[in-house]
């Protein structure tokens, strides 16, 4: 009987077989799509997903993120990672580099999609298989947590995020975040001639609407060539009954997610696949939802107040005057992002 088996071939389902790997359980990772799978993603790695990713052996090939800086105009406030730089990092780039320290682990990474779900006393058969465990690690909009009933509604504004990327030198060795009362726009530094562009907002429209709104971001791009395909993803905010379901747990942003703003995604991806191995390793699956709820507090607790205040447009405009009056504690928020 396989130890664990992984819905879902992204980041946080390669990092959750590795860690089984690691930790001496079989597992085999089942995704519908070859590798490597782009998708809509900010790109940056927060410095404790940069350690995550060393203790797993994985290095990839990006920018060293040295801080955030949020800009509103002639308003600016900006703050330096307090505990080792963060990455900047193609998504399919780090998709490559999971996939193949999970290969040389000997993990199995089978095409095909989980589909029905049963579960006896001791094992979860899924997409024809038979384990111990099934990790649900298959995005937003996981059919995993669908089909076990941890869904739940939500009524807050929908935000919805695209994301492109610019053929030109990096400006800034921070993750620069543009504010507007329409939404906010980030980019981020991957490459020594390439940056990507994410823009968040509640308006449904095409991303060159959305650029022009940043005026600013727009004119540092206009001697950028555009590279590749928008790619979108949301609504964003996903609420979740609970991360387990009798043998399923749930990771990555299938356990729950409330925004891109604070760019915490694959650290908080890396690090509930770390949580929930070590759970089941120790016998102790129960002890996830625990876990889990301590290892992303902060960032839930940050980035719900920012949406917030990014769904009003009066209020948005504030954000970056008072990140600057009140440096502290700009500086303090910057410290608590994984």
């Amino acid at each position: 009987m396989i130890d664990v088996l992984v819905a879902g071939g992204g980041p946080a389902g390669l990092a959750t077989a590795i860690h089984a790997a690691l930790n001496g359980m079989e597992a085999v990772v089942v995704e519908p799509r070859p590798g490597p799978v782009d998708k809509a993603c900010g790109e940056g790695v927060m410095p404790g997903g940069v350690r995550s990713l060393r203790a797993l052996g994985v290095h990839p090939a990006g920018r060293e993120l040295r801080g955030i800086r949020y800009v509103d105009g002639p308003q600016m406030a900006q703050a330096h990672f307090r505990d080792g730089g963060g990455l900047g990092v193609r998504r399919t780039v780090l998709h490559d580099a999971l996939a193949r320290r999970a290969a040389e682990l000997g993990v199995r990474v089978l095409p095909g999609r989980v589909g029905d779900v049963r579960q006896g006393a001791r094992y979860v058969t899924a997409a024809g298989l038979t384990a111990r465990w099934l990790v649900a690690a298959d995005g937003l909009h996981s059919p995993v947590r669908r089909a076990v009933g941890l869904d739940l509604p939500d009524r807050l504004p929908r935000r919805y995020g695209l994301r492109r990327h610019y053929r030109v030198p990096p400006w800034s060795e921070l993750v620069e975040v543009y504010w507007s009362r329409y939404g906010e726009a980030y980019v981020t530094p991957v490459a020594g001639d390439l940056v990507g562009v994410a823009v968040l907002s509640t308006a449904r429209c095409d991303y060159g609407t959305h650029l022009a709104r940043f005026p600013e971001l727009a004119a540092r791009l206009g001697a950028g060539t555009a590279v590749g395909g928008v790619r979108g993803a949301g609504p964003l905010r996903q609420r979740v009954r609970g991360r387990t379901a009798g043998r399923v747990l749930l990771v990555g942003d299938a356990a729950g997610y409330v925004d891109a703003l604070t760019g915490e995604g694959i650290a908080l991806a890396l690090a509930s696949a770390d949580a929930a191995v070590r759970c089941l390793r120790s016998g102790r699956p129960g002890d996830y939802e625990r876990a889990w709820r301590r290892l992303s507090r902060r960032h839930r607790l940050l980035t719900e107040a920012l949406v917030r205040v990014s769904c009003r447009p009066g209020a948005a405009r504030l954000v970056v005057p008072a990140a600057s009056r009140m440096a502290p504690l700009f500086t303090a928020a910057v410290h608590a992002l994984r």
